[in-house]
């Protein structure tokens, strides 16, 4: 395998539709079973790959670099093979950083609620931290190392951005939403990790209140194209990937996925 894909569950993956699309090259899917990983990673039978669900951390023993990106997260989700060592970076965070952007959502001096605990609650941190927001708080249901959503209701009312890492809202629960937007006047930003469906519940409702927000399609896609650039060493131009993501919405828009984010990219 020169290009690909290491998880447990890839059946769902929009990897390889991606990558191909950005990028031009043969890309595999590999579904890993856990007690297979670590001769994988000490055969490194690869130029490159992506590593998804649930790998993201196991990987890193066997890594001989990390970028400070992924070391900052703990978690990786690209690896390179040059000349036999292995070097660890994390694009999840360049494609977070890119969708924020892309959604015109400023993180600069607000107050933001991360919603969820887990690997993608940490790279929502560390990028929150990197665009200069001023107050991050992480609420989860049982409040470790943040808040509650009680908490987070009536003692941060205020906060003006969310951006939610958790599954709820993702299909078939496409009703469901973490929380009551009416319960935060001051919001000026919503980003959900969730691209399935491509606009959750939560994205509909700050939409229909004005309120700048964005799905975690984009997110996918732009991360997807950093793990290129990686690979190859080629910088992938932003026409093309703004062009992957509209074709991709578009072939999805009218179709219910079965898939899920922790289904593999």
């Amino acid at each position: 395998m020169k290009y690909g894909c290491i998880g447990e569950k890839l059946g769902h993956s929009f990897s390889r539709e991606i990558h191909e699309k950005l990028a031009g090259y043969s890309y595999e899917l590999l579904e890993l079973p856990a007690q297979e990983l670590e001769a994988f990673m000490r055969r490194a039978p690869f130029s490159a790959v992506n590593v998804t669900i649930p790998y993201k951390q196991a990987v890193i023993p066997y890594l001989d670099a990390l970028s400070p990106q992924a070391e900052a997260i703990g978690a990786v989700n690209t690896i390179v093979n040059r000349n036999g060592k292995l070097y660890g970076y994390n694009t999840d965070f360049l494609g977070m950083r890119a969708l924020l952007r892309r959604a015109g959502i400023v993180l600069r001096g607000k107050k933001v609620l991360i919603l969820g605990s887990g690997g993608t609650s940490r790279t929502a941190r560390a990028v929150a931290a990197e665009l200069g927001a001023k107050e991050i708080l992480t609420v989860s249901r049982q409040g470790r190392g943040g808040i509650t959503y009680e908490q987070a209701r009536t003692l941060h009312h205020d906060a003006q951005m969310i951006i939610n890492t958790t599954p709820c809202g993702m299909y078939p629960h496409i009703q469901d939403t973490p929380l009551d937007l009416n319960d935060f006047p001051h919001l000026e930003g919503v980003a959900d990790a969730i691209y399935n469906p491509l606009r959750t519940h939560l994205i509909q409702t700050a939409r229909l209140k004005g309120i700048p927000a964005a799905g975690g399609l984009y997110m996918l896609v732009a991360q997807a194209a950093y793990a290129a650039e990686y690979f190859t060493g080629e910088k992938i131009p932003q026409a093309r990937v703004e062009k992957v993501y509209r074709e991709l919405f578009e072939s999805k828009e009218n179709i219910v996925l079965t898939g899920m984010p922790g289904a593999g990219k």
